[in-house]
């Protein structure tokens, strides 16, 4: 990770999506902010600098290969404990359209990106924090996908997650259709998947998609705007030293993933971990009482 995760004394990582400017490829840090006292890692997602543009093929391989990045450098941060994922300019991830497709369209290629993405999403979802997608805006396609890869989905008043794959003569290849299933069921699923169901902040509560509401923004002084709002949600599940929070996530993870004789397995090797560790001495010594 880099100086500002070092610095953080909270465990919590945010991950933005620049614009990519035409032409010469700068990064430009669009709405990051430390004053949260978290690590933030830039350049997660590209997007032309026109919200209105397509997203061009270059744009639409860099995105996939920057994100593979990133996902390895938090596989390999110590102290975390938390992970939000926010787009900028209030739009979470609209996806790539036709002519970003059409470049990769051969049967060869298709395959080597999803096994890709498949692969960097599965990664992003195992990761020892506790991760959640605030969904600001448009949630399309590959990044409803995207959405599926946290624990978590936090929507914003107006924003929508929509799986338009079915639009484009396709199914979801980066994993979303598996997870989406563990998330909503397999009735859910098909509805939104063979409808290509615009879900609202509603019917992602209802179906259990969404599992919570931010507030809307508001421009008077003193209101919390979404990042914080976000920020403070998770904090009641990140609170703690990191490898309890750590070990947690990944007892939950085999839960969810292995056979129930290999869950029990890796969650007595887990709980050795921390059995007698810091934490576990320190909550001991200082009588500290449940709550």
């Amino acid at each position: 990770m880099d100086q500002a995760a070092e610095e953080t004394d909270q465990g919590l990582c945010l991950l933005q999506r620049p614009w990519l400017q035409p032409g010469g490829g700068q990064r430009e840090a669009a709405g990051l902010s430390r004053r949260l006292h978290r690590s933030v890692e830039t350049g997660l997602w590209y997007r032309c600098a026109d919200p209105q543009q397509p997203i061009t093929h270059e744009c639409f391989l860099s995105m996939m290969v920057d994100l593979e990045e990133r996902v390895s450098e938090l596989e390999n941060w110590t102290d975390g404990k938390g992970l939000i994922i926010q787009g900028v300019a209030e739009t979470f991830c609209s996806g790539s359209d036709l002519n970003a497709v059409r470049a990769i369209s051969n049967p060869q290629d298709g395959m080597k990106m999803c096994m890709f993405m498949q692969n960097t999403l599965t990664r992003l979802l195992r990761l020892p924090l506790i991760s959640v997608a605030l969904v600001e805006g448009r949630a399309l396609g590959g990044g409803a996908e995207l959405t599926t890869a946290c624990d978590f989905r936090l929507m914003a008043p107006g924003s929508v997650i929509q799986f338009v794959h079915k639009h484009m003569g396709l199914v979801p290849g980066w994993g979303g259709a598996a997870r989406l299933v563990r998330i909503v069921g397999s009735q859910n699923a098909l509805k939104l998947l063979g409808g290509a169901v615009k879900v609202d902040s509603k019917l992602g509560l209802d179906i259990g998609l969404a599992d919570g509401v931010l507030q809307a923004r508001q421009e008077a002084e003193g209101t919390d705007s979404p990042l914080q709002l976000a920020d403070n949600w998770l904090s009641r599940y990140t609170k703690g030293p990191a490898p309890v929070i750590q070990a947690v996530k990944k007892v939950v993870l085999s839960g969810r993933e292995l056979p129930l004789s290999e869950a029990l397995r890796t969650e007595k090797d887990v709980f050795g971990t921390v059995w007698g560790g810091p934490a576990n001495l320190q909550a001991l010594a200082s009588k500290s009482k449940h709550k």
